[in-house]
C-alpha cells in the first residue's frame, strides 16, 4: 500500500472496518438488489426511457446549480439546457456548462478516469469556462454561514491552498487503492471520497456541484446507472437541509481523523436508494397506458400533498411544457380525479376522492 500522510475518511478506512453500522448495511443490500434488477428495468419501455433521461438531465443540470443559488427564469430552462440561443448571463452560463458536464460523463463515463485533470474538467465545465475555472484555488477559503440576521460563522476550515494539490493526489490514489485492495465496499468508499473532495475544497467555487458530477461518474464506474434516468442533484435539493446537515456533522474533526463520516456517508446511500425506488417505480409500471410525460405529471401531483398550482408543477417538471400541463390537468378534471378550485393561471388545484382510482 502507498504510504498516505493526510487524514482523509478514505486514509482512515484503509486499515479496515472493525464496524459496519445497521443501517448502512441495510442501505447496501438493498442497493446491491437494485443494481441487480438494472439491466431489466433498463430494457424496458425504451420511449419511457427516452423521456427520463432527458427530464434528468434537465433537472440535475438545474438543481445542482439552484443548491448554490444559481438559478435561471423557469420558462428559459429548457433553452439554457438544449437550445443554440445566446446565453443572457453568467447563471445561465453554469448551468449549460453543468449539463455539458453531465453528457460527457453520460457519454463516456466508463472510459474517464477519477483523476485530477477529470476533476479539473469537470469544474472547468461546471463554472463555464471562465475566471478561475479548472483551476484549484489560490487562497485560503473557509465555509462561511450566513444567518439571515447578517451574522456570519466559520461552519468548516478548508484545506489550505497551498497543501490543497498534495491532498488530491493522494485522494485520487486512495480511490484506486480502495477499490483494488477492497477495504469497505466500493459505495462506502464513494461517499467517503464525496465527504473527502468536499472537506478538501479545492475550487474558489464551484465545490458541491463538482461533487456531485463525480459522484455520478463513480457510479457509472461501480455499475450503477440510475443517475442517467432519475436525477440525484434533485432529490439532494429536496432534502437539502438533511444534506447540509450531515455534512457539517461528518467533517467535525476531519482534519485530525477524529470524524464520524458515518452520517453522510448514510445520507448519500439513502439518496441512491431513493432514486433507485424512484426508477423502478416509473419504469416498473411498464403496463401504463399513459405517455411518459404525463406519467411525470401525474407523479408529482400524487406527491403534492397540499393544493397546487401549474407554476408549482412547471417546477418538478422542467423539461415539460406549461401547455402539456394544463392538457393533462384537463384529462384529470374530466376523469373527475382533480378539480380547480379558482381562475387564472394562478389558480391552485387539489386531488379528489377518486385520484388513484384506475
Amino acid at each position: 500500500m502507498k504510504k498516505h500522510d493526510h487524514l482523509t475518511t478514505l486514509r482512515v478506512f484503509s486499515s479496515g472496518l472493525d464496524v459496519v453500522p445497521a443501517i448502512t448495511s441495510w442501505y447496501l443490500s438493498e442497493l446491491g438488489e437494485s443494481r441487480g434488477k438494472q439491466e431489466l428495468f433498463t430494457k424496458q419501455a425504451p420511449q419511457r426511457l427516452k423521456v427520463l433521461r432527458e427530464h434528468a438531465l434537465i433537472e440535475s443540470a438545474v438543481s445542482s446549480n439552484r443548491i448554490e443559488g444559481v438559478t435561471v427564469d423557469q420558462q428559459r430552462i429548457h433553452t439554457v439546457v438544449f437550445g443554440m440561443a445566446h446565453l443572457r448571463d453568467r447563471d445561465e452560463e453554469e448551468v449549460r456548462g453543468y449539463r455539458d458536464a453531465l453528457k460527457l460523463i453520460h457519454e463516456q463515463g466508463g472510459k474517464l478516469p477519477v483523476s485530477e485533470d477529470t476533476v479539473r474538467k469537470l469544474h472547468a465545465l461546471a463554472r463555464g469556462e471562465t475566471g478561475d475555472a479548472g483551476h484549484y484555488k489560490a487562497k485560503d477559503g473557509d465555509i462561511i454561514e450566513k444567518y439571515p440576521d447578517g451574522r456570519t460563522r466559520v461552519r468548516f476550515k478548508t484545506v489550505s491552498a497551498s497543501l490543497t494539490s498534495s491532498y488530491m493526489a493522494q485522494l485520487v490514489s486512495l480511490w484506486s487503492d480502495s477499490l483494488q485492495e477492497r477495504w469497505v465496499h466500493p459505495l462506502i468508499a464513494l461517499a467517503a471520497f464525496n465527504l473527502d473532495f468536499l472537506c478538501i475544497h479545492p475550487f474558489r467555487d464551484g465545490n458541491g456541484r463538482v461533487s456531485r458530477l463525480l459522484m455520478l461518474l463513480q457510479l457509472y464506474h461501480l455499475g450503477y446507472e440510475v443517475g442517467r434516468y432519475i436525477s440525484v442533484e434533485r432529490i439532494i435539493e429536496q432534502s437539502k437541509d438533511r444534506y447540509y446537515e450531515t455534512l457539517e456533522q461528518s467533517s467535525h474533526g476531519w482534519h485530525q481523523g477524529k470524524h464520524d463520516p458515518w452520517p453522510y456517508i448514510n445520507y448519500v446511500l439513502f439518496t441512491l436508494r431513493t432514486a433507485y425506488r424512484e426508477f423502478e417505480e416509473r419504469v416498473g409500471q411498464v403496463r401504463s397506458p399513459r405517455g411518459a410525460k404525463t406519467e411525470l405529471i401525474s407523479n408529482v401531483i400524487d406527491k403534492t400533498v397540499t393544493t397546487f398550482r401549474v407554476a408549482d408543477i412547471q417546477k418538478q417538471c422542467p423539461g415539460v411544457s406549461v401547455d402539456m400541463i394544463r392538457k393533462v390537468l384537463k384529462t384529470l378534471q374530466a376523469e373527475g380525479k382533480v378539480q380547480c378550485l379558482g381562475r387564472g393561471q394562478n389558480a391552485r388545484w387539489q386531488r379528489t376522492e377518486k385520484w388513484g382510482i384506475r
